[in-house]
């Protein structure tokens, strides 16, 4: 099937590492050109650098999501280089998960703001293109108790509230809204990676509780943002494409 992506622009925050790096890589391969943004502009630099090698059409820059005027000024200026913005990927994640108020407000600062600051400095794009789409990664973790009273589960949540509220404000505009919500994701040098190596136990138990046996690759997520991204999905919104092996046990309606 010819999800429709060939030439459509595409903003992707955070996408140097993990999820962000394999939704960047899949665009790009279905024809996308894809403007990357994360904190560390070598990152950045190094990745563009080995998709234009590819014969891939992506650039990026280092931006904040938590500075509003700097992720506004990096998102006019990628869209100025592309002629507009068709896509929006708000991917970026502080992961807070320890207690006190200091983690909860860095969970609040960058997961739900940071989704914010991107659609909003990306909207006046958005409006312009034929097909407009923003995805917002949230977790499973958003979905059903899991690791305890965390910033990360709450807020993940509130993203999801947010995409959803937001997808009926928009559809009279015809841009589409979606969230997805990855399970267990593993990959070196992520979240479960590092659980591998450090805390073996919880990383086994997780793997236990996962139904097909495994967890998940970034490549798979980012297989789902792409659909749900793209003309494909032209009259999907409003939904949460839950991307997780059955990890979950909820009954979904």
């Amino acid at each position: 099937m010819d999800l429709g992506l060939n030439g459509k622009r595409v903003i992707v925050t955070g996408g140097t590492r993990g999820i962000g790096r394999a939704i960047t890589e899949v665009l790009t391969q279905e024809g996308c050109t894809v403007a990357i943004c994360a904190r560390k502009a070598e990152e950045v630099a190094r990745l563009v650098a080995t998709l234009q090698a590819a014969g891939k059409h992506a650039l990026g820059g280092a931006a904040d999501v938590a500075d509003a005027a700097g992720l506004t000024a990096w998102i006019d200026s990628a869209a100025t280089a592309m002629g507009g913005i068709d896509i929006v990927v708000a991917n970026v994640s502080a992961l807070a998960g320890a207690p006190g108020e200091d983690s909860w407000r860095q969970a609040l600062e960058i997961d739900m703001l940071g989704t914010l600051r991107t659609v909003e400095a990306a909207m006046p794009w958005l409006e312009k293109s034929a097909a407009a789409s923003i995805v917002a990664i949230s977790s499973t973790a958003a979905l059903e108790a899991f690791g305890g009273a965390r910033p990360y589960n709450a807020l993940k949540a509130a993203v999801i509230n947010y995409m959803s509220n937001l997808a009926t404000q928009l559809a009279p505009k015809q841009i589409r809204a979606n969230t997805v919500s990855p399970g267990t994701i593993y990959f070196d040098d992520g979240v479960w990676g590092k659980r591998k190596r450090e805390m073996p136990d919880a990383y086994a138990a997780a793997l236990a509780h996962n139904p097909m046996g495994r967890m998940g690759t970034p490549e798979e997520v980012a297989k789902a943002v792409a659909f749900i991204a793209s003309p494909a999905a032209s009259f999907i919104t409003g939904a949460n494409l839950v991307v997780d092996g059955g990890f979950t046990r909820r009954i979904q309606y």
